[in-house]
């Protein structure tokens, strides 16, 4: 057994061996000086197990979730709930197995459960296949554009100006190195300007990008997208919200021939931001193109069925430098997740929570009208995301409403140094009519108080 320096004692004759009087002079030796910190670290004195749990659930309670304030944050991320039987089905000992099936004949329980989240992705979407899902809704769309970039030969992608800022950033992070130009498409009213998109989309251009409903929560018109990039040969992108697709046209039925997004509402914690499932699909001439990897089913020599990796040339371990993506695992956790709460709830289940979603969101921006020093941004259709404006900048209005128990909702000047004075509101089944009620009364006093 290997020494273990226990005491400052131990410490200090270990120091002394290497030739060192103290700790710090080893890192000065190390380490370059401008990396050292030069200001003095005070660190507590060590805690007994059960004085350190204390102190751990003080410093939680110290923090705003969904249990203890009434959300209405959104902006990719929201509060739907979870039912028990997702965790529990999640949680259980078979699925907890490497993610990566390459040996199918010990995998099966795992490459079905991928299968069915594949599945159930390809119907929501109306798409013909869809991969065994990606990090991320914006890391989706990244792989997407490159992957358009790679068919076409073209270096010109057109993103709508109402994109959602996170995917926007992580696309200029993938793009920059590679010489793609991203090429803004100007809004008008809360929707993207189909006018000008006619007149942006040329031969040069790869691929056209959609968000529906985009980042303010207003709903676009996927069928005019399509006729306005139709001459042009680009791959239109749909970016989507799954639970949207309770009640709005799928992607597949208005002409896109990718549809991406992020996978959190469906059975997803919030988190501190992830991890999150990004789920990706596409028109089957686009299989052998597409990023991830793919599930298949199949029947052994005795006609048996089963579930197998196909399509493998894709992936890392097999042409490495000439794979198709660098992408080398999937989010098969939080897929399976998704998969269960959406098994649970059935087509019948689903398409009820994405009504409860959009009619809870109506008549709270109807109750918001009502309030002085309250406007609603624009008259668009929206789902169950919209935006207002306020008679004054948020930042007061937010404070005083967390202190009242509410995250009230996402100030846009985040994203947008220019709109200081709006905020965007998500409003998911979990909200009562109370809850919301109480939120105008609020909101009433603190501006109008």
């Amino acid at each position: 057994m290997g020494f273990i320096p226990n005491t400052p004692e131990d410490r200090k004759a270990m120091l002394a061996a290497m030739g060192y009087a103290s700790f710090e002079e080893l890192l000065q030796k190390a380490v370059p000086k401008e990396l050292l910190c030069a200001a003095k670290i005070d660190m507590p004195g060590p805690l007994s197990e059960m004085e350190a749990l204390t102190e751990a659930f003080a410093l939680s309670s110290s923090n705003a979730d969904t249990n203890s304030y009434v959300s209405f944050l959104g902006a990719g991320a929201y509060d739907h709930y979870i039912p028990a039987a997702v965790g529990a089905i999640a949680s259980r000992p078979e699925f907890a197995t490497a993610y990566t099936p390459y040996q199918a004949e010990v995998s099966q329980g795992t490459l079905q459960a991928i299968f069915e989240f594949q599945s159930l992705i390809a119907m929501l979407t109306s798409m013909d296949v869809a991969n065994a899902s990606m990090y991320d809704g914006p890391t989706a769309l990244a792989e997407a554009v490159l992957m358009a970039v790679g068919e076409k030969k073209r270096n010109r992608i057109l993103i709508p100006e109402l994109l959602n800022p996170h995917y926007r950033q992580v696309l200029r992070t993938y793009t920059r190195p590679t010489g793609i130009e991203l090429v803004e498409i100007p809004s008008v009213g809360g929707l993207t300007d189909i006018e000008k998109l006619k007149s942006l989309a040329d031969d040069t251009v790869a691929a056209v990008i959609l968000q529906n409903p985009n980042f303010l929560g207003y709903v676009e018109d996927g069928f005019a997208f399509k006729r306005a990039v139709e001459d042009s040969g680009a791959v239109f992108i749909a970016v989507v919200d799954p639970l949207s697709l309770g009640i709005l046209t799928p992607p597949g039925e208005y002409g896109a021939e990718i549809a991406l997004g992020e996978g959190q509402p469906l059975g997803i914690p919030i988190g501190f931001g992830g991890p999150y499932l990004g789920f990706f699909a596409a028109r089957e001439k686009h299989v052998r193109k597409m990023p991830g990897r793919l599930i298949g089913a199949s029947t052994d020599d005795k006609g048996t069925r089963g579930f197998v990796m196909t399509l493998q040339t894709r992936e890392q371990h097999i042409r490495r430098e000439k794979a198709t993506s660098n992408i080398c695992t999937n989010q098969a956790l939080c897929a399976l997740a998704s998969t269960v709460y959406l098994s649970m709830l059935g087509e019948n289940g689903f398409k009820k929570i994405a009504g409860l979603c959009f009619h809870k969101a109506h008549y709270l921006a109807k109750r918001l009208a009502e309030v002085k020093g309250v406007q609603l941004l624009n008259d668009a259709p929206f789902f169950r995301e919209f935006a207002i404006r306020l008679s004054e900048p948020t930042d007061r209005m937010l404070e005083d409403m967390s202190a009242n128990g509410y995250l009230a909702g996402v100030p846009l000047k985040r994203f947008y140094p220019e709109r200081e004075n709006d905020l965007l509101i998500a409003v998911t089944e979990k909200r009562s009519k109370t809850e919301m009620d109480q939120f105008v009364e609020t909101l009433d006093e603190v501006l109008n108080a």
